[in-house]
């Protein structure tokens, strides 16, 4: 296990502590839309803390076995039933109810531990199963006899 962040938060703090995990993220190998996917996740999950939990949390961040996974605490409430399921997505004219909907389509495990004593969410994404290539790389286009050209992924 990689610790890559571990932090107390409030409102004042969701800025930058989006910023961290995205940095955070993508240094462990997330790309593209799947970095995006996950930076709105785990915001999603420390904005809902703010919101509905008193304001304040605890994020943690951190790699094991091919994954990332960030884990939010609070001590609020917990999270009515009704919102928990999250299967239905909320109606366009809704100002609330999209936070956990969005969360459980984004991630590849999105797992929620609540009670009156507070709520722990944990998202897991896979990671790339290769090392990322160096930016300076250009693609290569490989053709082989016969076939169609592709991208060589190797």
């Amino acid at each position: 296990m990689a610790l890559l962040l571990t932090q107390l938060f409030t409102l004042h703090d969701v800025t930058k502590l989006r910023r961290a995990v995205a940095e955070q993220a993508e240094n462990s190998g997330l790309r593209d839309g799947r970095l995006e996917d996950f930076v709105l996740a785990v915001h999603e999950s420390v904005v809902n803390a703010v919101e509905h939990a008193g304001g304040r949390g605890h994020l943690t961040l951190w790699t094991v076995d091919g994954v990332i996974r960030s884990e939010t605490a609070d001590q609020g409430a917990g999270i009515p039933q009704a919102y928990l399921d999250g299967a239905v997505r909320p109606a366009d004219l809704t100002c609330t109810g999209r936070g956990i909907y969005l969360i459980r389509r984004l991630c590849d495990l999105a797992d929620f531990r609540t009670g009156p004593d507070g709520t722990t969410v944990r998202l897991t994404m896979r990671l790339p199963h290769a090392p990322a290539l160096p930016r300076t790389m250009k693609r290569i286009r490989v053709t082989g006899s016969g076939g169609p050209s592709g991208h060589f992924q190797g």
